[in-house]
């Protein structure tokens, strides 16, 4: 896990209390969006928010929407297929 991810985790744990309920999709959404804006794999934003539904939510439409995401390690084989991320599929 990279420690970014770790202080992101962190960070949103603490203070998503302070965010309204009606609210809390956005802000993850934004946390999301910086953390994959700034290199941060998304395996590891998945193994350390797993026990997070909003994240987990925003980290699955975030994907969704982003069609020219590709999985590094389907790149390196030289399959252009995308990796299916879905929120039921996370351990709890």
């Amino acid at each position: 896990m990279s420690e970014a991810v770790a202080v992101a985790s962190e960070l949103w744990s603490e203070l998503k209390r302070y965010v309204n309920t009606v609210d809390r999709d956005e802000a993850a959404q934004t946390v999301v969006a910086i953390l994959i804006d700034n290199d941060c794999d998304v395996d590891d934003i998945k193994d350390t928010f797993k026990g997070d539904t909003d994240i987990k939510r925003a980290l699955t439409a975030y994907l969704d929407n982003d069609k020219s995401y590709v999985d590094e390690d389907d790149e390196d084989d030289g399959v252009d297929a995308e990796e299916d991320y879905h929120e039921d599929d996370w351990e709890n």
